[in-house]
C-alpha cells in the first residue's frame, strides 16, 4: 500500500481544491512581508493569486517556515501546470537574499497585464468578481469596488484621499499629499476580454478526511487522477483507524476493493472485508490490488499466497452468495479464478463450504468420482437447478445463455422477463430488443419490463441507452467502439442496423428522462432558489470510458466540442517527455493536414519544420531527453492562415519514434497553449488551456480533432494501434483520416447524452424559483415552472430552448440557494449567493464563491437510484 506524505497531501489539495493549508504562524514581520511580495510574484507569473486570508497567514509565518511552505507551494503549482521541469523560478533563492524591488515590479507588470487583456479577475479579498476589480497603486493588488467600500474609515482617510488610503490585502497604509486616484489605470474593459484568468488559492484545512470520502461515495467509474489521489489517501490511513474512516457504503467496486485489501491481512480489520464484498468479484480485486495487481483486472498479478485464517474467512464470504451468481462471476474471470483456487484451497475441508467448491469444481471441469469430495459435489449441485451433470462432469446454464437463447429465436416476450431481472442488462440490450420486435409502438413487454426495471436501473446503463435511442431513428453510417483497456483505443465499422420507428425510441427515452427528472426530485439533499445554465454544456457528452482517459489539467469528457482560441492567438501544441535512465526515447510532436473529403494535403512534424511558410511551425526534432531536464517541443498554428491554404481538419498526434510505450517513461506529458503577440519558444503556464499525461501501453496518441471551418476541437483521446518502429504521422496519414473521421461522426450532437441534458434534469427537479440560461444571445433566458407543470415537461421546455417566460441582464443570487452548471467559471454574482452547488469546466472566479464544486461524474452519480443494491448490471 502506498503510504502518502504531507507534501503528496498539500499537492492533492492545491489540484482538486485549490487552497492552501498553513499552519498557524507567530505574527507578520518585515523579513516575511518581504518575501511573500517575492512568492505573490512567482505566482503570478504561473497564473495564480493569493487571496487575503491566505496572504495573511503566510506573512505571520517564521522566516523558515515561510521559505519551506512557498518553495513546496511553487513547486505543487509547477507539478499541476507542467512547469516543473526546465522552468527555473524567476527568483531562485527564495525567499533568503531576494530582490524586493524586482519582485514588486515583476508582481505588477503581471497583473497590470492581465488586468488589461481581461477585466474579470478575482477578488484578492472576496475571490469573487461581483463588482468592478481593480488594481491598487502601488502594490497592485486586486480588488473589487465592494471590498474597497465596506470600511471606507478603515481603509481611506475619505472619499478623494487627500491624505492617506490603505490596502486590505497587504495591509499597507500609503501617504498621499493631496486628492489622489488610488487605482493604476491598466485599460481594463479597452482590451476585450480574451485574457485568462487568475486563479485565486484560497487558505484552508487538511481536508483530506473530506477528499476521501468524496471520492469513496463516487458512484461512477474514477478517471485515472481520481484513482491515483484515492490511493494517495487511502495511504493515509492507518488499518486501525479504517472503521471510522471508511463511509458505510463504498459504491464504486474498484474502490471498494482499493480501501479493502490493506485490511485483509490484519485480524483486527479483517471483518471490514466482509461486511462490504458482496459479489465473488469484489474478492477478486482485492486479492489483485493486495497482490500489488490492479482493481480493474485487466492484467492480473501473480497472486501472493494466504495465511489459513484469511482462506478460511475469504471461503466463509464467498460460500454466502447466490450460487448462480457466484458462478456467472467466476466465469466472467476464469484464467484468474483458477488462480485464486491455487490459494484459497477450495476443495480443502469442501463439506464446510460445499458452494464454493462446487463452483470451482464447475470453473476447473473436475471429474467426479466416487470419493468424498465428489460425494459432497454432488449433493451440493442437486441443490441448485441451474446445474446440470454433463457425463462426469458439471455444468451450469446461466442467465446469459437463456438471454441469448430467447434473443437468438426473436422471442423478444421472454428476452425482457429475463432481462428485466437484471436492469442494467436490460438498458444495454435495449436497442436490440426494440429492433427485434419490430413493432412500430413500444411493445407491451418491453414497456412492462422498462417499468419494472428503470427504477433500479444504474446511471451509467440509464444514460447511455438514453443517449443511444436519440440517434436510432435515422440510418446510421459507422459505429465506433472504444474497448475497455488502460488506454482508450477506437475502432470503427459500419452501421447496417435498421433505424428504429421514431414513435418506438422517442416513447422509450421520455421514460428514461420521466425516471431521471424523478429521482433527482425525490434526491436528498440540498434544493435551489435558483439556477443558472449555460446552452454549450450541450457541447460536452456525459464522460464514458473514464478510466483510461487520460490525467488531465481539465477534465474534458471524450468527445466534447469546444471553440478554439480567436483570431490573433496562436495555438501552440507542446510536448515534454523525460526518458528512462539507459534507454534513448525519442518522441515526436506532429499535426497531419486534411481537406474537405478528409484527403491527406500536407503535414508538420520533425521532417517538415514549415507549413506553408510558417502557417503551421515546428520547434525542430529533440531526438533524446535525459534527466534531469527532459526535452520539449513545440508546434505552433497559425488557423486562420492554415485554413486559407485548404486546409479542414488538423490531426495532431505524438508518436513514439523509436517504439518506447509511454508507460516505460518516468515523466511525459503534452497540450496546448494560446499565445498572444509574444512567439518565443517559452511553456508559458498562464496560456496553458489543457495539458495531459501521456501513459499507457501506446506508442501513438491523438488528443483531438479539429475542424477549421468550424472553429471547434473535438477532445478525442484516444491511442491508434502501432507495428515495429520508425513511427512518424507520414507512415499512419490514412489511419489518422479514417479515426478522425470516424470520431467526428460519432461525436456529433444527438448521439450521446450530454452534461446539458443533466443540468436540465437537475434544474427542472430540485430549482424551485427561476432558471436562467446563459448563451441564447446577449440575454439570460429565463423559465419558470408552472403550479401544474410535471417537472419533466419543464425540463424539455429548458433543454428544447422554448420561448422563455422572462429575459434578464443578471441573474439575481443574493442570498440565495444557487445550482450552477458552466462552461466557464466566471459568474459574478456567484460571490453573493448563500450556498449551493456548482459545476464548471474550466476554473474561474466561482470557485472562490459559497458553492460545493462538483464534477461530471457527480451530476452522474446524482442519478443513482434510491436503493443502493440495485440489481445486478
Amino acid at each position: 500500500m502506498v503510504t502518502s506524505t504531507t507534501d503528496d497531501l498539500a499537492g492533492l489539495l492545491l489540484r482538486r481544491r485549490q487552497s492552501v493549508d498553513v499552519a498557524e504562524g507567530t505574527g507578520r514581520t518585515v523579513e516575511t512581508d518581504a518575501a511573500v511580495v517575492v512568492l505573490e510574484a512567482e505566482l503570478a507569473d504561473r497564473g495564480h493569486l493569493l487571496t487575503a486570508p491566505l496572504r495573511r497567514a503566510l506573512t505571520a509565518l517564521p522566516a523558515d517556515a515561510l521559505a519551506v511552505t512557498g518553495r513546496r507551494l511553487l513547486a505543487d503549482v509547477d507539478a499541476l501546470m507542467g512547469s516543473d521541469r526546465r522552468h527555473a523560478p524567476l527568483f531562485e533563492r527564495f525567499p533568503a537574499e531576494t530582490e524586493y524591488r524586482t519582485a514588486y515590479d515583476r508582481y505588477t507588470s503581471v497583473v497590470v497585464e492581465h488586468l488589461a487583456a481581461q477585466p474579470h479577475q478575482p477578488c484578492m479579498n472576496c475571490a469573487g468578481a461581483t463588482a468592478r476589480v481593480r488594481a491598487l497603486s502601488p502594490c497592485a493588488h486586486l480588488l473589487c469596488d465592494t471590498c474597497r467600500g465596506e470600511k471606507q474609515d478603515v481603509w481611506n482617510c475619505c472619499d478623494e484621499c487627500c491624505e492617506w488610503y490603505a490596502c486590505p490585502i497587504c495591509e499597507k497604509r500609503y501617504e498621499t499629499e493631496g486628492p489622489t486616484d488610488p487605482w493604476i489605470d491598466t485599460g481594463a474593459g479597452r482590451g476585450g476580454d480574451g485574457g485568462e484568468v487568475l486563479r485565486a488559492l484560497r487558505l484552508g484545512a487538511p481536508g483530506d478526511a473530506a477528499e476521501l470520502t468524496a471520492l469513496l461515495a463516487r458512484r461512477t467509474p474514477l478517471g485515472p487522477q481520481d484513482h491515483d489521489d484515492l490511493v494517495l489517501l487511502l495511504g493515509a490511513v492507518r488499518p486501525a483507524d479504517a472503521a471510522d474512516r471508511l463511509p458505510a457504503e463504498i459504491p464504486l467496486r474498484e474502490s471498494k476493493a482499493l480501501a479493502l485489501a490493506p485490511l485483509l491481512d490484519d485480524a483486527g480489520t479483517r471483518p471490514l472485508v466482509a461486511r462490504y464484498a458482496d459479489t465473488a468479484t469484489d474478492v477478486l480485486r482485492l486479492l489483485a490490488v493486495r497482490s500489488g495487481g490492479d482493481p480493474d483486472l485487466l492484467e492480473p498479478p501473480r497472486l501472493r499466497g494466504l495465511t489459513r485464517p484469511v482462506r478460511r474467512e475469504l471461503l466463509a464470504l464467498l460460500d454466502r452468495l447466490d450460487f448462480a451468481r457466484l458462478a456467472e462471476d467466476m466465469a466472467r474471470h476464469p484464467r484468474a479464478w483458477k488462480r485464486v483456487g491455487e490459494i484459497l484451497h477450495p476443495f480443502e475441508g469442501a463439506h464446510r463450504h460445499a458452494r464454493v467448491a462446487l463452483a470451482f469444481a464447475v470453473l476447473r471441469g473436475t471429474r467426479l468420482d466416487d470419493t468424498r469430495l465428489g460425494g459432497t459435489l454432488l449433493a451440493e449441485a442437486g441443490r441448485h437447478a441451474c446445474v446440470r451433470l454433463v457425463g462426469d462432469r458439471l455444468r451450469v446454464v446461466t442467465w446469459q445463455s437463456r438471454v441469448e437463447d430467447a434473443l437468438g429465436r426473436w422471442d423478444t416476450t421472454a428476452a425482457a422477463r429475463l432481462l428485466g431481472e437484471r436492469p442494467g442488462e436490460l438498458l444495454r440490450r435495449l436497442d436490440l430488443l426494440l429492433a427485434r420486435s419490430g413493432s412500430a409502438t413500444l411493445p407491451e413487454p418491453v414497456a412492462e419490463a422498462l417499468a419494472r426495471a428503470l427504477p433500479h436501473t444504474a446511471p451509467g446503463p440509464l444514460l447511455g441507452a438514453y443517449g443511444q435511442l436519440t440517434i436510432r431513428t435515422a440510418p446510421g453510417r459507422r459505429r465506433v467502439f472504444f474497448p475497455r483497456g488502460r488506454v482508450t483505443k477506437a475502432y470503427a465499422v459500419d452501421d447496417h442496423r435498421p433505424p428504429l420507428p421514431s414513435r418506438v425510441a422517442g416513447r422509450a427515452g421520455e421514460l428514461i428522462a420521466a425516471e431521471a427528472v424523478r429521482r433527482l426530485t425525490e434526491r436528498d439533499g440540498e434544493r435551489y432558489d435558483v439556477a443558472v445554465l449555460d446552452a454549450s454544456l450541450a457541447d460536452l457528452p456525459v464522460p464514458f470510458a473514464e478510466r483510461a482517459s487520460a490525467a488531465s489539467l481539465v477534465a474534458v469528457p471524450r468527445g466534447s466540442s469546444l471553440p478554439m482560441p480567436a483570431d490573433g492567438e496562436t495555438v501552440r501544441l507542446f510536448l515534454h517527455w523525460l526518458q528512462p535512465r539507459s534507454t534513448r526515447v525519442d518522441l515526436d510532436l506532429s499535426v497531419a493536414l486534411y481537406d474537405d473529403l478528409w484527403r491527406f494535403i500536407g503535414l508538420c512534424d520533425y521532417t517538415h519544420l514549415e507549413y506553408a511558410g510558417g502557417a503551421a511551425r515546428h520547434s525542430g526534432d529533440l531526438t533524446s531527453a535525459p534527466a534531469p531536464h527532459g526535452a520539449t517541443e513545440y508546434l505552433d498554428l497559425d488557423l486562420p492562415r492554415l485554413a486559407a491554404t485548404g486546409v479542414r481538419f488538423v490531426v495532431p498526434a505524438v508518436l513514439s519514434y523509436n517504439d518506447v510505450a509511454f508507460d516505460e517513461l518516468p515523466d511525459a506529458f503534452a497540450g496546448f497553449m494560446a499565445v498572444r503577440g509574444d512567439k518565443r519558444a517559452r511553456y508559458d503556464p498562464r496560456t496553458i488551456r489543457q495539458r495531459f499525461d501521456l501513459a499507457g501501453d501506446a506508442r501513438l496518441r491523438v488528443p483531438m480533432v479539429v475542424d477549421l471551418r468550424a472553429r471547434r476541437a473535438w477532445w478525442a483521446d484516444v491511442t491508434l494501434a502501432t507495428s515495429e518502429g520508425n513511427h512518424d504521422v507520414w507512415r499512419y496519414r490514412r489511419q489518422l483520416a479514417h479515426i478522425g473521421h470516424d470520431l467526428l461522426d460519432a461525436f456529433q450532437p444527438g448521439g450521446r447524452a450530454t452534461l446539458w441534458d443533466l443540468a436540465c434534469w437537475t434544474a427542472a427537479a430540485r430549482t424551485d424559483g427561476d432558471v436562467f440560461v446563459r448563451g441564447r444571445g446577449h440575454v439570460l433566458w429565463g423559465y419558470r415552472r408552472a403550479d401544474d407543470e410535471p417537472r419533466a415537461d419543464f425540463a424539455l421546455r429548458v433543454r428544447d430552448a422554448w420561448e422563455p417566460d422572462a429575459l434578464r441582464a443578471e441573474p439575481e443570487l443574493t442570498g440565495r440557494r444557487a445550482l450552477l452548471a458552466l462552461l466557464h467559471g466566471e459568474l459574478p454574482e456567484a460571490a453573493t449567493a448563500a450556498s449551493g452547488t456548482v459545476y464548471r469546466l474550466y476554473p474561474g472566479p466561482v470557485d472562490a464563491a459559497p458553492l460545493e464544486r462538483v464534477t461530471a461524474g457527480d451530476l452522474a452519480a446524482w442519478l443513482e437510484p434510491a436503493s443502493s443494491r440495485t440489481a445486478a448490471g
